[in-house]
């Protein structure tokens, strides 16, 4: 149990500086201040959905308004 309790303390540490940095630089952390994701299918041809997280926006200050 101490191995996984190790990757799962890991995996949170990484996910919380993550967001730490997000926040100092003012962008989402999902989309990393894009505001959209962009997705290839099998032809190649790039789809394009806005951040659902951050609205759009790219902000920092939306991704947190969400919960």
């Amino acid at each position: 149990m101490g191995l996984i309790n190790a990757f799962s303390e890991w995996r949170t540490n990484r996910e919380e500086k993550r967001i730490n940095q997000a926040e100092a630089l003012g962008i989402c952390p999902d989309c990393r201040g894009r505001g959209f994701y962009t997705f290839a299918d099998e032809y190649y041809y790039a789809n394009v959905y806005d951040c659902v997280s951050c609205n759009g926006s790219g902000l920092f200050e939306e991704w947190d308004r969400r919960g």
